[in-house]
């Protein structure tokens, strides 16, 4: 069969990981004598990417993406043109009057069991030839082009937590819904990250038709960029680039509200306050947007306030070459997020012997085990006292450590490339059975 990936952008942070993991591992199945072609949909932003997979070339087969309607090709060059300086705000306003205009031309919206047909997409990925898609996050192609798919889901969050308004705002909620709800209803096969992933999707979509045998979980693994053989001379040109202090704490991520950052600044203040402990952190990762551009600012302000701006190192994107060293360097790993049902971080974190501290929720409680320590996200006490914990306790500490590596070492590259050649293999039996 021929098999077409449309993988996520790098923008979309653990979602865009993912599926440069699963890139590899369909690469390393071809090394193995798959007889399958693998065709990949991607944009010129992803084709570095995909280069630097070195286990990829030659073996999976990228073609240009199908052409944007005019309208965004005509505001994406809008941008290019204006930039994003004092005309930021212009541009936005723009950018929603467009997407509101077609939120009204397009019913699916306000009814998300209305589902456009996208028939040029379709007959275009006929004249390419492919069999089944496969989408490592959610899109709407994946059904309104009729096409058989698998899709991962990696979270309901829009359903679980609509409080946050990265998940709700501005049509998000119905957009995520229409997606999320007809992807899971159409899909040949659907992806989980766990077994707590796989109990959400049956509870939220069982009633549209998504039965227990079409979910398969297949957990997440660390980026495969990282190099864990990291040098103590990369270590120290990496905090010397960044001016960094010997021991710092990192939290890797977006600037969303669910992420957290601001309860993490108040749990420092908090430690400072009591214990006169001066605890640098390191915040990486994006802030564009207008719902992360308001985090960040209020995590910035909200420093100043509290008389932290020294222990505040905040590094902007990352490059991938820098990130091992970030990890490898750090006392440990501080991410009390409000999502899950489970993150990569963690799973990178454990690569490098970085200890853990993250949420005691549903879903993260099972993806560490005893490998972490387990806060409330919602307690600015809770942080701050496992914040103290992680700092203070040097033998919790390489106890945390090993656990996180055992636990890694139970599920690796090889496990995750067995499990998706199954789920694949099932895909392509399902399929050819209909076909009949």
């Amino acid at each position: 069969m021929r098999i077409g990936i449309v993988p996520a952008f790098p923008s979309q942070g653990g979602v865009y990981q993912y599926s440069l993991s699963m890139l590899r591992a369909l690469s390393e199945w071809k090394d193995q004598g798959c007889e399958d072609e693998f065709v990949v949909f991607a944009e010129e932003a992803l084709r570095p990417a995909l280069q630097l997979l070195s286990h990829c070339d030659g073996r999976l087969k990228a073609v240009a993406p199908q052409p944007p309607s005019l309208g965004k090709k005509s505001l994406d060059a809008l941008r290019l043109i204006i930039g994003e300086g004092p005309h930021r705000e212009a541009w936005r306003w723009l950018r929603r009057q467009f997407e509101q205009a077609f939120d009204r031309r397009n019913p699916s919206l306000s009814n998300p069991d209305i589902v456009r047909y996208q028939r040029d997409i379709s007959r275009w990925f006929h004249r390419c030839g492919v069999d089944v898609m496969l989408y490592p996050a959610p899109n709407p192609l994946s059904f309104e082009t009729r096409f058989p798919y698998l899709m991962a889901i990696h979270d309901l969050q829009h359903r679980l937590q609509p409080e946050f308004p990265e998940v709700s705002t501005n049509g998000e909620w119905e957009k995520r819904e229409y997606y999320f709800r007809n992807g899971a209803r159409y899909a040949t096969l659907l992806l989980a990250d766990s077994e707590i992933g796989k109990e959400d999707i049956l509870n939220i979509y069982g009633p549209y038709g998504v039965t227990p045998d079409r979910v398969k979980v297949l957990p997440f693994l660390p980026a495969c960029y990282l190099s864990v053989d990291i040098s103590a001379s990369e270590r120290e040109r990496v905090r010397t680039a960044y001016l960094l202090p010997e021991r710092y704490l990192f939290y890797p991520a977006q600037f969303w509200p669910h992420k957290n950052h601001v309860r993490i600044v108040r749990s420092l203040a908090v430690l400072k306050r009591e214990y006169g402990l001066k605890i640098p952190i390191v915040f990486s990762g994006s802030y564009t947007g207008e719902i992360r551009e308001r985090t960040f600012l209020d995590v910035m302000s909200l420093s100043s306030q509290l008389g932290l701006e020294k222990e505040i190192h905040y590094l902007g994107y990352v490059p991938d070459e820098d990130m091992s060293a970030l990890y490898a360097g750090a006392v440990g790993l501080v991410m009390p997020t409000f999502f899950g049902p489970t993150n990569i971080p963690m799973l990178e974190a454990w690569a490098f012997g970085c200890p853990v501290l993250t949420s005691d929720i549903r879903g993260i409680r099972e993806q560490t085990g005893n490998a972490a320590i387990l806060v409330n996200p919602r307690s600015e006490e809770s942080i701050a006292d496992g914040i103290y914990q992680l700092c203070m306790d040097e033998d919790l500490r390489r106890v945390l450590a090993d656990r996180g590596r055992r636990r890694l070492e139970s599920y690796n590259a090889d496990d995750y490339r067995r499990r998706l050649i199954e789920i694949v293999e099932e895909a392509k039996a399902r399929i050819q059975l209909e076909k009949q």
